[in-house]
């Protein structure tokens, strides 16, 4: 099944961010070898493609797992979880309905 997997940052996350960001996108690109990644990316802080030292306001992942225990240890593991760059992170099942 597909699950949502949203992670809101902390304020002035960027730095911890960039960090760790190859770390993060070599867990998002094993899903996308595997067939099991439907789309990723984060969320700017400001309505620009590039934003700069407003840096972002968290992430979205939509992903295939087994089961939402295993959806969620999985987001819990995420580099992005570990160096304190998400805040909150909420997993959710979802149902692709388009395209």
């Amino acid at each position: 099944m597909w699950y949502v997997i949203n992670g809101a940052d902390v304020e002035d996350s960027l730095e911890r961010r960039l960090a760790v960001r190859a770390a993060h996108l070599e867990r998002l690109q094993q899903l996308l070898n595997e067939g099991r990644l439907l789309l990723a990316g984060p969320c700017p802080a400001v309505d620009s493609n590039d934003p700069g030292p407003a840096g972002f306001t968290g992430s979205l992942i939509v992903a295939e797992f087994d089961s939402l225990e295993e959806a969620q240890a999985w987001a819990d593991a995420d580099p992005y979880v570990t160096a304190g760059v998400y805040a909150s992170v909420s997993v959710k099942p979802f149902r692709k309905v388009l395209p």
